[in-house]
């Protein structure tokens, strides 16, 4: 039999704007020590340096994350052009300098090389794995790490503003894997500069953006733990996005014991079409989710089951 795990059975989502300096992992320590909850985890890291939308995952939430957040993610960050560093961004070490600062024309027209499906080099500061191990352990020994391109999606690319000579400030929508350490870094290389993120907020993660994000500071979030539990959002909230099936409670019982039903009872009364074959649903017994599952040789096929 398995160990128990201690602490309290919450399930649900916080949506807290990180402050900058704290890791994605100190921010899950804090809300797991204020809530108690059993169960924590983030959804998509942001660096220390980063602050804005942190999606936290209690409890059965936490099975969700890998499917529920692979959408869409809005960034607003500044480049500091003339400065490359070893981690792309303001808390490294300067690498190299350039005299060249580009005007606002040149940026602009640039712009349109990094919208679409692009290639992308991660930093080798970011928690890919190479050979078992992740980039930023190799890197911070002073070991060599060989990243290879991989394609990203960027939604749209906008110079908001150029203060000075020195700096830009972009906003962005991408696609999952996106770093916008590497898009600074590779736009500023295409204008004949070097340059590394200066400022960075993340403004929405999927379905969640800034307006349901709540504060935490040293003192704890809002300052006690009770505000959590105030903007404690339900597990379906990160769902909307994934193509929602209604289940009879015969059809959930059996999914939600691990068992596949038929594919075909559900799809003629459902109003969703052209489901592809394959695709993540979420079962739905009611307002409740059942499972996370596949449609798989006209079987729903459970992938993760919700007890909620």
């Amino acid at each position: 039999m398995g160990r128990k795990r201690r602490g309290k059975p919450i399930n649900g989502w916080l949506i807290i704007d990180k402050p900058a300096g704290l890791t994605s992992g100190a921010v899950v320590g804090k809300v797991r020590k204020l809530t108690g909850a059993a169960k924590v985890g983030h959804g998509g890291t942001l660096d220390p340096l980063a602050t804005g939308v942190l999606p936290i995952a209690l409890g059965e939430a936490t099975k969700t994350v890998s499917y529920a957040l692979n959408g869409t993610k809005v960034y607003r960050f500044t480049i500091r052009w003339g400065e490359a560093r070893d981690t792309d961004d303001a808390d490294g070490e300067v690498t190299a300098c350039s005299t060249v600062r580009p005007a606002k024309d040149e940026i602009k027209q640039a712009l349109g090389m990094f919208t679409g499906e692009i290639d992308q080099v991660p930093p080798i500061y970011s928690a890919i794995k190479v050979d078992g191990q992740r980039a930023y352990a190799l890197a911070y020994a002073k070991k060599p790490v060989n990243l290879e391109s991989r394609p990203i999606r960027i939604h749209r690319f906008e110079l908001l503003d150029q203060p000075d000579a020195d700096h830009a400030t972009f906003e962005v929508t991408a696609g999952k894997g996106a770093y916008m350490r590497g898009l600074a870094r590779d736009l500023a290389c295409h204008l004949g500069t070097v340059g590394h993120v200066a400022a960075l907020r993340r403004l929405a993660a999927g379905p969640f953006s800034e307006e349901q994000a709540i504060p935490l500071d040293n003192r704890g979030v809002m300052g006690h733990s009770a505000a959590l539990f105030e903007n404690l959002l339900p597990v379906e909230a990160a769902l909307v996005d994934i193509p929602a099936l209604a289940l009879t409670e015969a059809e959930a019982k059996r999914l939600h014991h691990g068992q596949p039903i038929s594919v075909l009872p559900v799809a003629n009364r459902s109003p969703i079409r052209n489901v592809p074959h394959g695709a993540v649903v979420c079962a739905m017994a009611g307002n409740k989710a059942v499972a996370l599952a596949t449609i798989t040789g006209g079987e729903i096929c459970p992938l993760r089951v919700l007890n909620l």
